[in-house]
């Protein structure tokens, strides 16, 4: 009834925490893991900076939506409200490590400049965010759903699936178990006993068997050779990123990465949001977008460079019969975790080929739903938008193996000839998440009969083009390089142009392939 007292904390709330906590977890130890590797960063930055920035977003966010909860259960006087699931946003740290802060790496093997790139992108993603809590919905009612999600779904079977599920085939006897398990116990709905998250078990048994193997003299787990940094390191405040937002200086063409990505995060935020009505909790589109935006500023002005997002699948924490407190306590517990350097030392107990299998069960699901979630005639543009997601990939793999090998692309380039189109490779590399989303949006159009949407959508690409966002590069000693100016893509402006005069023609035909145009 109205007027009753909300509980913070019921029995739920424990299974929900462990489920949450686990989540977030797995991002901590991802960028424990890999941005020393990828981008250059020193683990005592990572730890002393990186980390408790993390932290002051991860507490605001998940305190923010706890209370969010108990302000709805007071209002509507029900005692089944579960606050939205918070931490750092998968998708966009995997982006910002190997789109951004990676090639940055590349370019200058400077560690405070992949650092200042990557708060950069966090701070302008925030930004982004917040500004479109308050006008989202023309972008939700116009776009197609097929373009909005193969791009996601294009990042979520490459970098996110693939690279892992190469290490985790590197190690079968410590990982595949594991990844099967999570896989099947969350494909089948599978509730264990007493509610034990099965993710949760999957990772136990994984420690087990690592820890197994080891003790029998098997290699095939090692603690890390670096020390864990117990500590306390307290979050500080940091004008860097506010600094290379107001100078940009060449940072500004990730853009194509930064833009994309914070779409994304918006639009998976919507979903997030629907799926809770749906389950019987409402709230409001533009506190719960603007939060989302607020915690990432938060995370960039105190030195991280990872967005942080509310999470799919609240249904399934209600399920699990959290509430409202399991949100606080996971921002409480991480927050601990990260201030006082405890990550590092969990990686010397727990391998992290074990916890993997949670990312290919997310990269599955996002592909699915890509599927799953658009009109089953739109299943073509899905699969169009998927293409540059794959180039890029595919250039990944390249442009590691000559970088391992010693061999700078400038002289190798001439050597691929027709064999692998290079070229054509790294044009659809260049701005791919956009190029995706475009694909899927000219054929989802067309299959609509939508013709002049689609024409509008290839003259938009022209003039991308022309400004070099999309498709555009230059070969430098160290690598590839965005390359911006006017008409820096001249064959790529006609040939969209040409497209998009085409459908101006289909357009204005009154009949087409003997059907009347819709």
């Amino acid at each position: 009834m109205r007027g009753m007292k909300a509980r913070w904390f019921v029995k739920g709330d424990w299974d929900g925490f462990i489920g949450l906590f686990i989540d977030n977890l797995l991002q901590l130890l991802l960028i424990v893991t890999l941005t020393p590797i990828v981008c250059g960063i020193p683990l005592a930055t990572v730890t002393t900076v990186i980390l408790p920035g993390a932290a002051v977003s991860i507490i605001a966010g998940n305190l923010f939506y706890s209370w969010q909860a108990w302000r709805l259960a007071l209002r509507t006087g029900r005692d089944d409200v579960t606050a939205l699931p918070y931490g750092i946003n998968t998708v966009s740290l995997i982006a910002f490590l190997f789109f951004i802060m990676g090639p940055v790496w590349q370019a200058t093997h400077d560690p405070l400049k992949v650092w200042e790139a990557g708060v950069f992108a966090c701070l302008l993603s925030g930004i982004f965010e917040l500004a479109a809590a308050f006008c989202v919905d023309p972008l939700r009612r116009n776009a197609p759903r097929a373009a909005l999600l193969s791009a996601l779904a294009g990042v979520a079977l490459t970098f996110i699936s693939m690279g892992f599920a190469f290490q985790i085939f590197a190690s079968p006897t410590l990982a595949i178990l594991p990844m099967f398990l999570i896989v099947i116990a969350y494909a089948s709905r599978l509730r264990l006993p007493l509610g034990v998250p099965a993710g949760l078990v999957a990772i136990l048994i994984g420690v087990a068997i690592a820890w197994s193997l080891r003790w029998l003299g098997f290699p095939s787990f090692s603690a890390p050779e670096t020390p864990a940094t117990f500590g306390l390191h307290l979050p500080k405040p940091d004008v860097t990123a506010w600094n290379a937002l107001l100078s940009g200086g060449g940072l500004w063409g990730y853009l194509t990465i930064i833009l994309p990505m914070t779409i994304f995060t918006i639009l998976g935020s919507l979903q997030t949001l629907e799926s809770a009505e749906a389950a019987g909790d409402r709230y409001e589109t533009a506190p719960s977008l603007a939060a989302n935006g607020i915690g990432t500023i938060l995370a960039a002005f105190f030195g991280s460079a990872f967005p942080t997002t509310i999470y799919i699948g609240h249904p399934g924490w209600k399920a699990m019969g959290a509430r409202i407190g399991y949100s606080a306590l996971n921002g409480v517990v991480i927050s601990l975790l990260c201030t006082f350097g405890a990550v590092t030392a969990i990686l010397h107990v727990v391998p992290l080929e074990v916890t993997l299998g949670i990312l290919i069960w997310i990269g599955l699901v996002m592909t699915a739903q890509a599927f799953q979630e658009t009109p089953k005639s739109h299943a073509i543009a899905v699969a169009a938008g998927l293409i540059p997601s794959l180039a890029a990939w595919a250039w990944l793999l390249i442009e590691t193996t000559l970088r391992a090998a010693g061999s700078p692309l400038e002289k190798v380039l001439p050597k691929f000839g027709n064999e692998l189109f290079l070229r054509g490779l790294l044009a659809l590399n260049q701005g791919f998440l956009i190029t995706s989303m475009a694909f899927a949006a000219i054929v989802a159009f067309a299959i609509d009969r939508k013709f002049l949407a689609s024409a509008v959508t290839c003259f938009v690409c022209a003039a991308l083009s022309a400004v070099g966002l999309i498709h555009a590069y230059t070969i430098t000693p160290s690598g590839i390089a965005p390359l911006f100016g006017w008409m820096v893509a001249p064959d790529f402006v006609i040939a969209y142009a040409s497209t998009g005069l085409c459908l101006l023609f289909l357009h204005g035909s009154k009949y087409f392939d003997g059907a009347p145009k819709a």
